[in-house]
Order: structure tokens, then sequence, then C-alpha cells
């Protein structure tokens, strides 16, 4: 049996303004659809299910981010997730430059949550809050520049 990870899923409020931030830092919209019906319910496990989705793609062509801002039933606000809560935990992404990547979130209001870390001199990275609170990692590999 083969496996591979098809995309990483996540709800937002706000499906336009999230794609807005991911796409201005490089990430392309593959595809946009609205879903209901039986199928989405009995694959989601929700009944009524509909949702706005977009699928983005990363420019490596290696990595999806599934978006869905739910129609019904209604979204459910949540606490935003804190690095060392149990559960899914954060986005990170690999970037040439980190300063760049962090210009970009900075127009779109998202900072990193205490500043930039260097690992060892083999990295930079940080962990910003982004857009609906999502957790994004920017990592840049020192040893490439």
């Amino acid at each position: 049996m083969t496996i591979r990870l098809e995309n990483i899923g996540i709800a937002v409020r706000d499906l336009e303004a999230t794609i807005s931030f991911f796409t201005d830092l490089g990430l392309t919209v593959l595809g946009r659809d609205e879903v209901s019906g039986e199928w989405a319910d009995t694959a989601v496990g929700l009944d009524g299910n509909h949702a706005k989705i977009a699928v983005l793609q990363t420019p490596d062509g290696q990595g999806q981010i599934e978006l869905f801002e739910y129609i019904h039933p209604d979204a459910i606000e949540t606490e935003p997730t804190l690095p060392n809560e149990i559960g899914m935990h954060r986005i990170a992404f690999a970037v040439d430059d980190i300063d760049e990547s962090l210009a970009i979130a900075a127009r779109h209001g998202f900072h990193p949550l205490r500043g930039v870390a260097n690992y060892q001199d083999i990295y930079k990275l940080t962990y910003l809050r982004g857009p609906s609170g999502i957790l994004v990692m920017f990592a840049q590999d020192l040893t490439k520049s």
C-alpha cells in the first residue's frame, strides 16, 4: 500500500482574505468550489454540510492547502491554538527570504509571536498568527544562502 499527503484542510472565517494572504506569499489557487449535498455530509460527517472551498498549491508543486469557509452549519469560533496544545498545530513554510515573507505577512496585519529566532546559524525561523488565527511558521535555511 502506498500513501502520500494530499493536502492540509483548514476552516477559516474569511475565505477571500485567507486566499489573499497565501497567494501573496506565493501559493497559487488550483481551484475553487462550493460543496454541499449527501456526499459532502457523508465525507465530512456533518448534516447539511455546505462550504465554499479553495485549494492552493505551493510554488514547488509539492504542498497543498484546502481552505473551507462554512456556510452551514455555522462555523464555530474557537480559541487560537497555542504552540504547546495537543492537536493540529501549525503550517510550516520553507522560505528563501524570511524578511520578505514577514513583510508580506505584515501587510496583512500579521506579525511574529515573539521575533525571529536563529537556530545554530542553520535556520532563521518564526511563528506568526495568520488569518483565522492559523499558526504559520516561516523557516529560512541559512546554509543555502
